[in-house]
C-alpha cells in the first residue's frame, strides 16, 4: 500500500486569505486565516497530484482519511516559545559565530566587545533570537574539545542573558547545554538532529527546555562527501516523523519543537532546491519549520558570475520564496537587509 504525504501548495498572504478563508476554500496555516493555502499536493513515493482544497471531499476514503488528519495538525494553532511569535511568518533567528573558522564569517565577531555588540545589533534590527555558536560545522569542520567550545562563549553569553538578549545555542553537546540552560538560553540548536551526544536526549526530557531538530546526513567533517538519498524530500519527512516517535517514546511529550531540514548539511545542489521548493511539505507535521538559507553554497551554484561575498541577494530572494511556502523561522546573518527585503515584498503584495 503507498504511503501519501500532503505537501501545501500556493500560499495566499494578507487580505486576500481572508476572504478565500472564510469560504472554506484555503487551508489557514497554524489557524492563521492571513497564511492561507488553496492547493494540497498528494505525494507517494511514485507519484504526485496537485488538486484545490474544495476538491479534497471527492477522494477515495483511505486517501481522505490521512489528507484531513494532515491538515488536522497543519491546521492547529501553535503556542509561542522562545520568543517566537507564530502569528506571523517569518520570525529571524540571527547567527553569531564565535570561532575562527566558520564558513562565512569565521574570526569576523569571536572577541567579547565586537560578538556583544553585534548581537544587540542583530536584536535591534529585528531577530527575535540570537544562535550564538562557538564549534564550527561547515563542510570538512572537526570537532573541538568542549573546553574550547565553552571558553569561545561563556563570557559573551553571559554578558548578552544579562542584557535580556534572547539566545538560541547552537551546540551538539550535552555538558555545553547544561551550561546555557543553567545561564537561560531559550532554545537549544543542535545541527546533528540530537544524534552526536547519547546525553543529549536525557538532558532535554529533564529541563523541558524548546530545541530544533535539524536533519544531517554524516557529520560536519564528511557529510559533503557524495551524499545520496532515495528521495532526498521523503526520506527526510520520514527522519523527523521517526525522530519526533522516538522523543515521545524518551518521555518528551512537549510540543516546543522546531524542525530544520539542514540545507548544505550531507545535501548537493539538487537535494537543496528539491527540499527549498517543497518545504511546505514538513508543514503536516505539525511543528514550525526552521531554515538556515543564509549565505549558503547554493547560491552562489545558481548565481555563478554574480556570486557575491555576502550573497545577500540570494538570501533574499530564497527568503521571500520560503516565507511564502509559510516557513516560520529564517536562519539568517545579514538581518537587517532581510528583514526590508520581508517587508519591501509584504507591503507590495498587501497594497
Amino acid at each position: 500500500m503507498s504511503r501519501y504525504y500532503t505537501r501545501l501548495c500556493n500560499l495566499y498572504y494578507g487580505n486576500s486569505s481572508k476572504k478565500l478563508v472564510n469560504k472554506n476554500k484555503t487551508i489557514p496555516l497554524n489557524g492563521i486565516k492571513e497564511i492561507s493555502f488553496d492547493q494540497i499536493e498528494i505525494i507517494t513515493r511514485n507519484s504526485k497530484k496537485k488538486i484545490f482544497v474544495n476538491q479534497i471531499k471527492y477522494l477515495p476514503k483511505l486517501i481522505k482519511r490521512k489528507i484531513n488528519f494532515d491538515l488536522k495538525k497543519i491546521k492547529s494553532k501553535k503556542k509561542n516559545f522562545s520568543n517566537l511569535d507564530f502569528r506571523k511568518i517569518p520570525n529571524i533567528m540571527g547567527v553569531l559565530n564565535l570561532t575562527p573558522d566558520s564558513f562565512s564569517d569565521g574570526g569576523k565577531f569571536n572577541s567579547k566587545k565586537k560578538g556583544i555588540n553585534h548581537a544587540i545589533s542583530l536584536f535591534n534590527c529585528g531577530a527575535n533570537l540570537i544562535d550564538i555558536g562557538g564549534e564550527s560545522t561547515r563542510p570538512g569542520s572537526k570537532v573541538i574539545k568542549e573546553n574550547l567550545e565553552w571558553q569561545r562563549i561563556e563570557k559573551i553569553l553571559k554578558s548578552l542573558i544579562k542584557k535580556k538578549i534572547p539566545i538560541s545555542l547552537d551546540t551538539r553537546k550535552s555538558r555545553i547545554m547544561i551550561k546555557g540552560i543553567d545561564l537561560g538560553v531559550k532554545l537549544i540548536n543542535d545541527v546533528s538532529g540530537l544524534e552526536f551526544d547519547s546525553q543529549t536526549l536525557s538532558i532535554l526530557k529533564k529541563f523541558k527546555v524548546p530545541f530544533v531538530i535539524q536533519h544531517s546526513q554524516g557529520t560536519p567533517e564528511n557529510m559533503q562527501k557524495n551524499p545520496s538519498y532515495k528521495n532526498e524530500l521523503l526520506d527526510i519527512y520520514d527522519f523527523f516523523e521517526k525522530k519526533i516517535k522516538l522523543l515521545r517514546s524518551k518521555g518528551i511529550k512537549h510540543n516546543k519543537i522546531i524542525l530544520d531540514p539542514g540545507i548544505g548539511f550531507g545535501k548537493n545542489l539538487k537535494h537543496n532546491m528539491n527540499l527549498i521548493r517543497n518545504i511546505s511539505i514538513f508543514h503536516s507535521l505539525g511543528f514550525p519549520i526552521l531554515v538556515g538559507n543564509s549565505r549558503k553554497r547554493f547560491i552562489k551554484e545558481l548565481s555563478g558570475k554574480n556570486d557575491s561575498k555576502f550573497r545577500n541577494g540570494g538570501t533574499i530572494a530564497s527568503s521571500i520564496y520560503l516565507m511564502m511556502q509559510g516557513v516560520q523561522i529564517l536562519r539568517i546573518h545579514d538581518v537587517n537587509e532581510t528583514i526590508q527585503g520581508l517587508k519591501i515584498f509584504k507591503n507590495i503584495i498587501n497594497n
